[in-house]
């Protein structure tokens, strides 16, 4: 197994850890240690397939497993942010549907010999989400009070609608651009 491989596993690994320290409060700085497992999962994201595509180390493996676990890990997070009440439910579900109906788009073209490759509003939107999640996560560990924690989730809200309008741009763009591999008429 290469290493662009490993990185994606390690991210895969990681995503239960962060869990787990998202969601307790029985261990101190528990906030911290998951947005600190959160950014190092999140900078496998970026270091695997720079390795990958320069060291011409892209396998199929890679191809499979690395959506996945970007998908794994930003859900994973954006279901804890809902869980924990700091982000609404309406932005996550059409988060998790378009990473749905991605990974749909993906075995049906799969069918036809077409690789569903990440476009650049894909990117865009799996970095600026992770970027959110951060950032809200990094709101919750300076643990805001009163106003300032009024205005806090006022830009949480901003962030996480942000995240969302890129995800609906870019589940449209991936629509467009492979919908003769649904369209229903035939």
């Amino acid at each position: 197994m290469n290493l662009p491989n490993k990185l994606t596993l390690l991210r895969v690994i990681l995503i239960p850890f962060f869990v787990f320290f998202m969601l307790t409060d029985i261990v101190p700085f528990s906030p911290v240690i998951a947005l600190a497992i959160f950014i190092i999962a999140s900078a496998t994201d970026a270091l695997d397939g720079h390795i990958a595509r320069s060291r011409g180390l892209v396998t199929t493996f890679g191809k499979f497993l690395d959506p996945l676990a970007d998908k794994a890990l930003v859900v994973s997070a954006l279901i804890c942010l809902t869980e924990l009440g700091v982000v609404g439910a309406v932005p996550v579900i059409i988060i998790v549907i378009r990473e749905f109906m991605v990974s749909g788009l993906r075995l049906v073209t799969a069918n036809e010999g077409v690789v569903v490759a990440a476009g650049i509003w894909g990117k865009l939107k799996t970095a600026f989400t992770m970027i959110a999640e951060v950032a809200i996560m990094l709101g919750l560990c300076l643990g805001f009070e009163g106003s300032a924690a009024e205005i806090a989730q006022t830009v949480y809200d901003i962030l996480i609608w942000i995240a969302a309008i890129l995800t609906i741009i870019s589940g449209c763009v991936y629509l467009k651009g492979y919908w003769k591999y649904i369209d229903a008429s035939k």
